[in-house]
Order: C-alpha cells, then sequence, then structure tokens
C-alpha cells in the first residue's frame, strides 16, 4: 500500500494528464459520432428547464463575460502595467496565446454545431471544445499556480486560488445557462486545459525559471 501511494505521488502529474485525456477522447469520439450524451440532458434540464429566471440571468452574462476575450486581455494588460518582473506577464500572455489557438484548432477539426432553440446571447463560431471554459480554464488557472507559488500569505493565497477556482466552474456553467454550449463542450474544454497547463507549467519552470 505504501509502495502505491508513493508510486502515485511520484506519478500525480502523469495520472491526472491520463484520465483527462482518456475522458476528452470518450467525449469527442461521441461528439464525431453525433450520440446524445446524458451530461448534456441532465444540464439541459438543470439550467435551461428549472433554474433559469431573469435575475439569474443578468448574472450569468456577467460571469461569462469574466471569461471573454476583452476580460482576459485586459488583465493580462493590467499585469504588464503593475508587475515589476515583466517575465511573468510574457508568461500569461504565451499562455492566452496558445491556449485560444489550441481551442481554435480543435473547433476547426470537430465542427460541431452549437445548441440551437434555446440561447440567450448571440454566439457564432462552432461549439466544441467551449472556448470560453476552456481559455479561462488555463488563463485562471496558471493564476492560480502562480498565486499558489508567489503569495505568501496563506489566508490571501488560499482565498484568491478558492475564488478563482470557483469562477472557472461558473464560468463553464454560465455557458450552458446562456443556451451556447452543451455540458459536453464545457467538460472537455476544462479537460483539455489541465492537460496543457500541466505541460505549460512544467515547460516554465524548466527553461525560464519562475522559481522564487
Amino acid at each position: 500500500m505504501k509502495n502505491i501511494i508513493l508510486f502515485i505521488k511520484k506519478n500525480i502529474k502523469l495520472i491526472v494528464i491520463s484520465i483527462c485525456l482518456i475522458l476528452v477522447i470518450g467525449i469527442t469520439e461521441d461528439v464525431f459520432e453525433q450520440e446524445i450524451m446524458k451530461c448534456d440532458t441532465i444540464a439541459y434540464n438543470f439550467f435551461v428547464n428549472t433554474i433559469r429566471s431573469d435575475s439569474l440571468t443578468n448574472i450569468m452574462k456577467t460571469i461569462t463575460n469574466l471569461g471573454s476575450p476583452f476580460a482576459l486581455i485586459f488583465i493580462t494588460i493590467l499585469t504588464f502595467v503593475f508587475m515589476k518582473d515583466k517575465k511573468i506577464p510574457l508568461i500569461i500572455t504565451g499562455n492566452l496565446v496558445i491556449a485560444t489557438l489550441l481551442n481554435n484548432i480543435m473547433k476547426y477539426i470537430v465542427q460541431r454545431p452549437r445548441p440551437d432553440g434555446y440561447r440567450l446571447i448571440s454566439e457564432s463560431g462552432y461549439s466544441f471544445p467551449s472556448g470560453h471554459s476552456m481559455i479561462s480554464a488555463a488563463f485562471y488557472g496558471l493564476l492560480i499556480y502562480l498565486i499558489y507559488k508567489y503569495v505568501d500569505n496563506k489566508v490571501l493565497k488560499y482565498t484568491l486560488m478558492s475564488l478563482l477556482s470557483i469562477l472557472i466552474i461558473l464560468i463553464g456553467c454560465s455557458r450552458i445557462y446562456l443556451g451556447v454550449h452543451y455540458a459536453s463542450d464545457v467538460i472537455a474544454g476544462i479537460l483539455i486545459s489541465i492537460i496543457y497547463l500541466i505541460i505549460y507549467i512544467k515547460v516554465i519552470d524548466t527553461h525560464l525559471r519562475i522559481n522564487k
């Protein structure tokens, strides 16, 4: 048992990547076969049929805007303005660019149409994987890592990390609620970002030396 625990600790990143990759492949296969996934049906019934309301719609529109290109670019610009070490803003910028390119490539390959008939906002382009979910998870996920690494105050550190983690989930939920994505788009987008972030963080830690 002790050896198993040690093995998991030593290979945790590889294990997480493997699990996420298996799930993404499974979801993508179902998308290509145009199967109706249970998670999509459950999410539709909950977000669209059960909890939709005028007041909640306004909240969800605000949340989804925090994953928009404008919001992410604005935050990136702020890091250049306020951070003395310009290496970190460059790392954040590179992450945003790569995640966006990766999402666009995958959308073009899969070409899944967006849900139709219950959208509350107008969106163009393909549906899978969710760009807001995937790019926000990569962007805010990197911020979570940088906060964990650089913020010394434990209360502030874990408060910010928790809030950003919740934000990632809420942005994904907002896309389903607003009717512009299936739940499977959102889940796949977040899983892909987890895989990508593990690799990206390994690269920047190894080659760019952003250690404290």
